[in-house]
């Protein structure tokens, strides 16, 4: 029997059983789809996560009064020994002490190092924006920064102009708005924005620019947000407990680390720390987050890549169960084609191949409805499509293995049997 007549052979068996066959490769899809959908899901979240901090470049940092803590896993072992650091911290040092406008603004004007210096402070979330005709969703930022804010945070200007030195003293009532602020107010020509009067929170403010769209994330949307000098924010909004945000950029990213040192040095006596005291702020530079964020989420991969290898092997043990059904039912099958001069090898591959046909569909139908779902949520979340090549592959190679293992035992039952005794079977 040629390889090209056992495949047929083994086909034209899996087709004639298609409620076993079906339900077999709906229990090995089903393991198969897990795996590449939480993956392709995993993924796409990372991607919507980096995209969400890292706004700045690979050459700037930011100074800010508390870690950000972006961790998915860790246990409460550890939270017991972060939470016993920082109380020590704070005992120390006074960890969680805002950074206020003063100290802000010392640095700004004390820090030395050749390189841009950005100060923010946050308003009010998801507030509504609104003209004369059209208002937006209450889910507008409002931002308070300096005239450097938008080179350090990513942002470029479509029509109009930045904010000046004299605008960020003055706090006067004008504004930046994203993309999608000026699309909801003025979706015939967003350029008509600028120098238009809107309420930002039913405060008027004239538009002085309205910024590029540089994408979004499901966490957060750079386009909806409204951008105004932080002596603005100070006017109309309490900010005793709120803390500024610092950024730093340099023109040369071999020099971020000196960089880094020289804010460490300024902010120090700026904080009036003592020589003993360990530093009561945390710097954050913006390529560390996003090894942050992937480095969290390999505790949720590995649950998932444990998750479907369980399944795979319940499946391979179905799989197996059915194989020798199969072997039963077909006794006098096999003994008809022993006496018509089939080998034992014959027989073997025969059924070896039924096993990883069968798997080989489920990994297929598994992997097709994996992918349709992760990119669905991949979608949701603004963020490209993901196809996980190296998991497709290997969930094929594992499929193929698992079928393998599975009619093993099948198949070399089904060769052994003996000619004479398969032929009177019943």
């Amino acid at each position: 029997m040629t390889f090209k007549d056992t495949i047929k052979l083994s086909w034209r068996n899996i087709s004639s059983s298609r409620l076993r066959t079906g339900i077999t490769v709906a229990i090995i899809a089903l393991g198969i789809c897990a795996l590449i959908w939480f993956l392709t899901s995993l993924k796409a979240a990372s991607n919507s996560l980096t995209s969400s901090f890292s706004t700045m470049g690979a050459n700037a940092f930011s100074l800010r009064y508390k870690d950000r803590n972006i961790r998915f896993g860790g246990g409460p072992q550890r939270d017991v020994v972060k939470k016993t650091k920082s109380a020590l911290k704070e005992k120390n040092s006074s960890i969680g002490k805002i950074i206020t406008y003063e100290e802000a603004k010392s640095f700004k004007e004390r820090y030395a190092f050749p390189a841009k210096v950005g100060l923010a402070i946050r308003g009010a979330g998801n507030i509504v924006v609104n003209n004369e005709k059209k208002k937006t969703n209450p889910d507008i930022n409002f931002t308070g920064g300096d005239e450097n804010y938008l080179e350090l945070n990513g942002y470029k200007i479509a029509y109009g102009r930045n904010l000046t030195p004299s605008d960020v003293e003055s706090g006067r009532n004008v504004c930046m708005i994203g993309s999608s602020v000026a699309e909801k107010l003025y979706p015939d020509n967003v350029a008509k924005a600028v120098d238009q009067v809107i309420n930002v929170d039913h405060i008027p403010y004239r538009v002085l620019a309205v910024l590029e769209d540089k994408g979004s994330s499901a966490f957060f949307s750079t386009g909806k947000v409204v951008i105004t000098s932080y002596n603005n924010i100070r006017r109309y909004y309490p900010t005793q407990n709120s803390s500024f945000a610092i950024a730093v950029m340099v023109n040369d990213v071999n020099l971020i680390d000196a960089a880094v040192g020289e804010a460490t040095g300024t902010f120090r006596p700026i904080r009036k720390l003592d020589v003993k005291e360990e530093d009561n702020f945390y710097i954050d530079k913006s390529d560390s987050i996003a090894a942050t964020l992937i480095n969290n989420l390999g505790f949720l991969e590995k649950g998932i890549i444990g998750v479907a290898l369980i399944t795979l092997l319940a499946s391979s043990i179905g799989l197996m169960n059915i194989m020798l059904v199969a072997v039963n039912e077909r006794t006098k099958e096999i003994g008809l084609i022993k006496a018509l001069g089939g080998t034992k090898k014959d027989i073997r591959n025969q059924f070896l191949w039924e096993s990883i046909l069968i798997s080989l569909l489920g990994a297929v139908v598994g992997i097709v409805v994996g992918i349709i779902l992760g990119n669905l949520i991949a979608m949701a979340l603004h963020s490209g499509l993901v196809l996980l090549w190296g998991w497709i592959i290997g969930g094929i190679i594992v499929c193929s293995a698992v079928g393998l293992a599975a009619g093993l035992y099948p198949a070399v039952k089904a060769s052994r049997l003996d000619p004479i005794v398969a032929l009177r079977y019943e």
